[in-house]
């Protein structure tokens, strides 16, 4: 196995010595895996938990899937092994550790708790990001007012989610949980990630930095540029950004002033709809789960292609230099979300923490944003008369 970085072996160390021996721990170092299920759901990814050497592999296949929204994880009812009188005291929460690595990076993974009774699945969820998939990376999450007790049935879950139409493995070298005292816990490892996090105002950011290019690329004219998109309003033609099936919008900033600080906390995009057409009875074919999901955008981070693309010149093949699509863009979405639907609208789409560094460092070369589900979409562009194109807010602090 890959040695710990020294960082993640001490942090580890110190969470051993916080809750002492674990009340649920599994190693994976047996011939079977007992104990642990998989689930899949909205969309066609398969999914398999096989023993490897001394881990657990959650094996993903989601080659066939064409919307990006589907989900693959493993569960265990963990309830034999805790104190639930304990964690039923206001003074005790649930702790979960788990050393992790991903056959594709940056991914996001998540940890999921819940009892028989969780109506909301998303308040004991939090997401990590996996950054490379050369090495091992501890993560822990710990609860917060988790709702259980005598009676109750305590679930664990890690859960991998949008990695794109591909296949994947998720490897787990030991998953461990216990009930801890909350004032004694200690910080979680890793970074967790509120899911879909409350947007915060954009007056609470120093930074409010307008997009320095933007256009719109079509695979299906991929040496057109596409920058001199426009429609005619009342007040004459305005310039704007379309996204459909078949036209995506890119996004790209001028962040060199900002070279070597820090992105404090997440950033927050700002798209102002000039029109949205949109339908479809999704949940009637589909099921509510699945067909839930449509009439959004997804936000996709640019990860490769060509680093200083120019909107007056961008195609779609020039910005890819003839790289697979999967090479360019993280085929697993940033968020999914609806535009304003009414013209003038603006909707905003938060930007994890990580993200945010890597379009800080020049790692990430811009925003593509496809769409999820039949809509046509538009939004006005920077260069249009009347103002609001894109803009990004975030904080910075120094090294």
């Amino acid at each position: 196995m890959v040695p710990l970085p020294r960082r993640l072996l001490l942090a580890s160390t110190l969470v051993l010595a916080v809750t002492g021996h674990a009340q649920f721990r599994d190693d994976f170092d047996r011939p079977a895996i007992d104990g642990w299920f998989t689930m899949t759901g909205d969309g066609t990814a398969k999914a398999a938990l096989v023993p490897g050497d001394g881990f657990a592999r959650l094996q993903i296949d989601a080659t066939p899937d064409q919307h990006g929204v589907w989900w693959a994880l493993i569960k265990r009812d963990i309830t034999a092994s805790l104190d639930l009188a304990k964690l039923k005291d206001p003074a005790y929460e649930l702790r979960v550790e788990a050393r992790v690595r991903s056959s594709h990076a940056p991914r996001r993974v998540n940890f999921i708790l819940n009892t028989q009774r969780t109506t909301d699945y998303h308040e004991h969820l939090r997401e990590y990001e996996i950054p490379d998939t050369d090495g091992w990376h501890v993560i822990s999450m710990t609860t917060r007012a988790f709702d259980a007790g005598p009676g109750d049935s305590v679930f664990v879950q890690l859960c991998a989610t949008d990695f794109g139409p591909d296949t994947y493995q998720v490897d787990i070298d030991y998953y461990r949980a216990d009930v801890v005292r909350r004032d004694e816990a200690g910080p979680d490892v890793g970074e967790p990630l509120v899911y879909h996090p409350p947007v915060p105002p954009v007056s609470s950011f120093a930074h409010h930095a307008a997009v320095a290019h933007d256009s719109v690329i079509r695979a299906d004219f991929p040496t057109v540029n596409f920058n001199d998109w426009h429609v005619a309003e009342a007040g004459g033609p305005a310039r704007v950004l379309t996204v459909d099936g078949s036209q995506w919008i890119a996004l790209r900033w001028d962040f060199a002033p900002f070279r070597g600080r820090r992105a404090d906390g997440g950033g927050v995009l700002e798209l102002t709809t000039q029109s949205l057409a949109l339908g479809g009875k999704y949940i009637e074919a589909m099921g509510r789960d699945l067909g839930e999901e449509f009439g959004k955008i997804h936000v996709i981070e640019i990860l490769g292609g060509d680093p200083a693309w120019d909107q007056e010149t961008v195609t779609y093949a020039s910005l890819l230099q003839g790289k697979p699509y999967a090479e360019v863009f993280n085929t697993q979405m940033i968020i999914d979300l609806e535009l304003a639907p009414a013209p003038g609208g603006k909707a905003f789409f938060t930007l994890p923490r990580p993200v945010m560094q890597r379009l800080l460092d020049g790692r990430s070369k811009g925003i593509l944003i496809r769409p999820l589900g039949a809509i046509s979409g538009t939004i006005y562009a920077s260069e249009n008369p009347g103002g609001h194109g894109p803009v990004l807010h975030f904080n910075t602090k120094a090294e």
